[in-house]
């Protein structure tokens, strides 16, 4: 990464915090044009057409109902129960075969005074409705401050609900030790990059450094004993994680590959044709300003695709 991308990025991850910039830019009818490259909507059928069609293509489904910031107790208790509609449609519309869940604790009051509890309590409430209906729950990262706490609520989580996934971003330098420990039978861990703006002292800064660490993380997960879910657009990436799985002896569904809704559509429908498990991480909700900013700053090509649709070129 170059310290121009680093600028951008930083700048780009500001905005995203930033409440006077977020309301200027959401009034502008282009932003909503181009949000909808990332996010197919803000209902649950919004939701359910979108993974209905990717289904369509031999395309699975981790859904994210949009929610950062969370502030009040009230909020958090919105956002679950959210949840649990998204979770009773998807199950009536026949898709939980197709689809599971991914939560972000903020968003269930995580930051909160007394927010574990909390979270801990609405994420166990979600796990329970994703039984139910026969699909399951991944629970995302976040920043590094929250990466300890977020881990101690996924142990918790799986003591009843065994089949709860954890997220971890190699960008962070403690991830190849959490990749040791969570590699084991049963354990389900989405391995991304990460897109948190993060300090050197907690996070590789290089792009080189963190495409090492990804495959370094990816190798762990793919010779332990879990079910690995690498995410990554990267065709780098991809190639590594392909080779790691046949030096390793993983057949084709002992694994996934997970892409972003919206990003390299083209090469999702390749890699499912080709045999590969791939699912597709699809948000949706009114609270879309954080995750939209977030692919932006990810890749130059997303901030130069907005920025033609903002200017009209």
């Amino acid at each position: 990464m170059s310290w121009v991308d680093g600028w951008l990025r930083g700048g780009l991850l500001a905005l995203a915090r930033s409440e006077a910039f977020k309301k200027l830019a959401v009034r502008l009818p282009v932003t909503a044009s181009v949000v909808a490259r990332f996010v197919p909507g803000e209902t649950i059928a919004d939701c359910l057409r979108a993974v209905r069609s990717l289904a369509g293509d031999q395309l699975l489904a981790t859904i994210d109902y949009l929610g950062e910031d969370t502030t009040t107790p009230e909020q958090a208790l919105a956002i679950r129960d959210g949840y649990l509609a998204l979770l009773a449609e998807l199950n009536a519309a026949g898709l939980s075969e197709v689809a599971e869940v991914s939560i972000k604790l903020t968003a269930l009051g995580l930051a909160l005074p007394g927010g574990r509890e909390l979270a801990l309590t609405h994420a166990r409430a979600i796990c329970a409705a994703a039984s139910a209906a026969g699909t399951t729950v991944t629970v995302d990262a976040e920043d590094h401050t929250t990466t300890g706490t977020t881990l101690g609520i996924l142990a918790e989580l799986r003591r009843d609900y065994p089949a709860t996934g954890g997220v971890l971003q190699a960008y962070l330098h403690r991830t190849l030790a959490d990749c040791e420990l969570l590699s084991s039978e049963g354990s389900r861990i989405r391995l991304c990059k990460g897109a948190y703006a993060e300090p050197a002292e907690v996070a590789h800064q290089t792009r080189e450094e963190v495409s090492a660490a990804y495959v370094a993380g990816a190798r762990i997960l793919l010779a332990g004993d879990g079910y690995p879910m690498l995410a990554t657009h990267d065709p780098e990436m991809i190639a590594a994680v392909a080779e790691l799985a046949r030096q390793l002896g993983r057949e084709p569904g002992s694994y996934e590959l997970q892409m972003l809704f919206g990003i390299r559509a083209d090469e999702q429908r390749r890699l499912a044709a080709s045999g590969e498990r791939v699912r597709v991480y699809v948000p949706f909700g009114t609270d879309w300003w954080g995750y939209f900013i977030r692919r932006l700053a990810e890749r130059p090509a997303n901030l130069v695709f907005f920025a033609r649709a903002l200017f009209g070129h």
